[in-house]
């Protein structure tokens, strides 16, 4: 297949499957002038349409129902759970995932859905990441998806990510659908220690990562006085995906953010529009 029009921005390779991340050149435009007009801005301001392409070699993926754009080949779709009936009610009613999955298998090419959002490949070595809800878009089809609960009150009731997120566990490649392209996050590599971050711009964490939520500061005197007041805090080994620019484009989108942008720096307290990525 010619993909001269697409530029290749990320690309992993798993058993039976290869997941590349397709980016449009350029669009030439429709007829319609207001299409145009739009597509002006959208190109000035750098924004470009991107698909996420799976090349199956005798291999199976699973995506959100909806995702799929087009497929081609000696491929079979079927409806799966994700990892079992109770697996699949659970993810429904607690984290926002759909109860069932589509399931692709076999030798072809798969597209899933445009957009001007941002995609994220993440491979999985035998091992469990846990994500803000609805982010999980697709992935190889050993990956097993399930909800999973806050471990404490604090983190339930104050970290801003809700009362329970997604476990992608197992080994294999997950399409994360991100808020910020993967050039703005930054990986923070803990051994045996603690990040603390002001605000719920944190994405994604390995499964040896403990999440809470803490006073900022020893006393809840200090913490009231310091300006920063609770933090989510995360300990252990592992890593952590930040998104620190997305309560920047958060606050672009509100009528005085701009202003309030170009004011003094201090602490945002960067709470993101209800913790899930834009355009879910």
């Amino acid at each position: 297949m010619d993909l001269n029009q697409y530029e290749v921005i990320d690309e992993k390779v798993t058993e039976g499957a290869r997941f590349r991340i397709l980016q449009q050149r350029e669009l030439k435009g429709s007829s319609d002038v207001r299409s145009a007009e739009q597509l002006f801005f959208l190109t000035s301001a750098g924004m470009r349409l991107k698909t996420v392409q799976v090349t199956l070699n005798r291999g199976r993926i699973r995506n959100e129902p909806g995702a799929l754009h087009y497929m081609h080949g000696r491929l079979e779709m079927s409806a799966s759970t994700g990892g079992g009936i109770m697996r699949g009610l659970t993810r429904k009613v607690l984290s926002g995932e759909s109860f069932f999955v589509s399931e692709i298998s076999g030798t072809g090419e798969v597209f899933l859905e445009p957009t001007f959002g941002h995609f994220l490949l993440v491979e999985i070595d035998d091992d469990e990441v846990i994500v803000d809800r609805s982010m999980f878009y697709a992935g190889s089809g050993a990956l097993d998806i399930s909800a999973v609960a806050q471990r404490n009150v604090s983190s339930a009731l104050l970290g801003g990510e809700g009362l329970f997120q997604t476990r992608i566990k197992g080994s294999g490649v997950a399409v994360l659908f991100s808020p910020v392209p993967m050039s703005e996050l930054r990986i923070v590599e803990l051994q045996d220690e603690t990040l603390q971050v002001d605000g719920n711009f944190a994405l994604l964490r390995t499964g040896e990562i403990s999440f809470s939520v803490e006073k900022s500061a020893k006393t809840w005197l200090s913490t009231s006085v310091s300006g920063e007041g609770l933090l989510q805090t995360f300990r252990g080994t592992g890593q952590v995906w930040l998104a620190p620019t997305q309560g920047v484009y958060d606050r672009l989108a509100t009528p005085d953010g701009l202003a309030a942008l170009a004011g003094p720096g201090g602490s945002m307290g960067t709470r993101t529009s209800s913790g899930q990525p834009n355009g879910r």
